[in-house]
């Protein structure tokens, strides 16, 4: 009976990201966009609205449940290392689907709150003139600080500690494990703070190339999720800094020229 309510639990968690990915895509196709985040016919009006200078309560709920979908599609996956991990020491105790549901809670009430901070940071960016109605930064200079912020982000030491708690999962839980459901949203919180720190740089740059950018949310999910596995996520981290810092002053020197 236990494995079955585990094969629940799975099929619905992949559920949901699919779900989240379908209505992004609904998001963008509703807005004219192609998956590059570039528009097509009525685009133009349809953004202005959400994200422009004139958005209202309407508008910023649309910007909200937007980045709110992208924490649920493109964070979800990075998780599952931890949740495979979590099942495999919990399996037996009495209430370890309940721990289980709890960590997602905690961790996607993290992202959630996320979701509010980027989408109030995206209107009032709009509102002050440093995005088009894309949610892309103007200009390439403002662009190529992005990707060096972000590639810089990549070398320092709070960026390890924040990635070193994704890559050892079993060593987080062998210190901090806390029993039943709300053990499992404390831990989830904790864990989803800690995953917060290791990539908002990496979720940030989707003021480079538009917020509804579809391919590049596809890709970002892809290095996420390579970041956190235990055997790539060392490896991968610097040098995908270095290819964001050489790409920004890439970007920098082609506007002095």
């Amino acid at each position: 009976m236990a494995r079955i309510w585990q094969d629940i639990f799975w099929l619905g968690l992949f559920a949901l990201v699919l779900a989240a990915w379908a209505a992004l895509y609904a998001m963008a196709l509703g807005s004219g966009l192609d998956v590059l985040g570039r528009p097509g016919l009525g685009a133009e009006a349809l953004l202005a609205l959400c994200s422009g200078p004139s958005a209202g309560f309407a508008g910023a709920a649309v910007v909200w449940a937007m980045w709110a979908g992208m924490g649920v599609a493109m964070m979800l996956p990075t998780f599952v290392p931890v949740l495979t991990t979590h099942q495999k020491i919990a399996t037996r105790m009495a209430d370890a689907m309940a721990s289980r549901l709890g960590l997602v809670a905690g961790y996607m009430g993290i992202w959630l709150g996320f979701s509010l901070l980027a989408a109030a940071a995206q209107i009032a960016l709009s509102r002050a003139g440093l995005l088009d109605d894309f949610g892309a930064a103007r200009g390439s200079a403002v662009q190529g600080g992005l990707l060096i912020l972000a590639g810089l982000w990549q070398f320092t030491a709070f960026k390890s500690r924040c990635q070193s708690v994704c890559l050892t999962p079993m060593a987080y839980f062998m210190g901090r494990f806390r029993p039943g459901a709300g053990g499992g949203l404390w831990m989830g919180a904790e864990l989803g703070l800690a995953c917060v720190g290791c990539c908002w740089a990496i979720m940030a740059l989707g003021f480079v190339g538009g917020v509804m950018n579809l391919a590049w949310m596809g890709l970002a999910t892809l290095f996420m999720v390579l970041e956190k596995l235990p055997a790539a996520g060392a490896l991968v981290r610097r040098p995908a800094g270095g290819v964001l810092i050489v790409s920004g002053l890439a970007l920098w020197a082609g506007t002095m020229l």
